[in-house]
Order: structure tokens, then C-alpha cells, then sequence
């Protein structure tokens, strides 16, 4: 029997995308690791931050006539920008691999606990915004904020915002 050069491969490949229940609970990040990505993307934040609050500051001045207020704008825009550029990749980042920068960083993804890729829309809106919004609360959400990352520290190594979108961080 002759073998045709020219066929499509016939291996098995497996689809490492999906995990079983057993996989993830071995495969979950560290607390180190998902401390270090939200460092990491809090630095990140400072990129873009850092040029608004310089140009911010400068308002007094330009109020004043002491200087022109094209840096201030320039600095301001140019910090907008930066913000606009990071929230872009980070959500093509977290639609394709459920990575943010800093989780890319780090070797860490955000899936939902039956393995599957977690929506960009679930995480913002189902993951992000309920916390948010709860965290604004006067008084009690500094309280929910803090109880939100103290969760980490429990058997599962989940968040409150993690149990509340169904998702978990596991080693990418």
C-alpha cells in the first residue's frame, strides 16, 4: 500500500484550550501571581495617569496667565490617549486569551469554571462593573472592596468577583 504525500494529516491532536474540573483545580494561579499581574497592571495604569495629573496641575497656572495652556492640553490628550491604547489591548487581550496585560505578564487567564473562554462582555459587565458598583456604596463598599479581596485568601482561591462572574485564574 502506497502512502499519498499529498493527504492531510491524520494525527490526533487534543484541544488544549479546554480543561477538565481536575486540570483547573491543579492549574489554578498562585495568590503571588495574581498579586504581581494587578501590580503589574496598576503600573501599567500609571503610564497613561501620570501625563493627566501632570497636566492637571498645571491649571492654576494657566488660570494665572503664568503659562500657556497648549502643554496642559497636550499633556492631557496625550494621557487620553495612552488610556484609550492599554484599554484596547487589554480587551483584545482578554477577548482572545482572557489575559489582561498583566496577566499576559505573568503566564496567568481568566476562564469560567467549566474551562471555557470567559466573554469580554461577561468580564467587564458580570466580573468588573457589580463590584464597581457595589465598592461606590458609602461606608459599606470600602467594607465589600475589602472583603472582595480577602476572599483570595480562602480554599478556593477565589475572589468575590470571580464567584460572582463564575470564573477562575489559572496558569496560562
Amino acid at each position: 500500500m502506497e502512502t499519498n504525500p499529498y493527504a492531510a494529516p491524520a494525527a490526533v491532536v487534543d484541544d488544549v484550550a479546554a480543561w477538565d474540573k481536575y486540570d483547573l483545580e491543579n492549574s489554578k494561579a498562585s495568590r503571588g501571581k495574581r498579586l504581581g499581574a494587578a501590580l503589574t497592571d496598576g503600573v501599567i495604569s500609571l503610564i497613561w495617569l501620570l501625563p493627566i495629573i501632570w497636566g492637571g496641575s498645571m491649571v492654576g497656572d494657566v488660570r494665572q496667565g503664568l503659562k500657556p495652556a497648549a502643554p496642559m492640553t497636550g499633556l492631557i490628550l496625550f494621557g487620553l490617549v495612552l488610556l484609550l491604547v492599554i484599554l484596547v489591548i487589554n480587551c483584545m487581550l482578554m477577548h482572545r486569551h482572557g489575559q489582561t496585560i498583566g496577566k499576559r505578564a505573568l503566564d496567568i487567564a481568566v476562564v469560567r469554571t467549566d474551562g471555557s473562554r470567559v466573554g469580554l462582555l461577561r468580564y467587564i459587565f458580570v466580573r468588573g462593573v457589580p463590584i464597581s458598583l457595589l465598592g461606590a456604596i458609602p461606608y459599606v463598599g470600602s467594607l465589600i472592596t475589602l472583603v472582595d479581596l480577602l476572599m483570595i485568601f480562602g480554599k478556593e482561591r477565589r475572589c468575590l468577583h470571580d464567584l460572582i462572574a463564575d470564573t477562575i485564574v489559572v496558569n496560562a
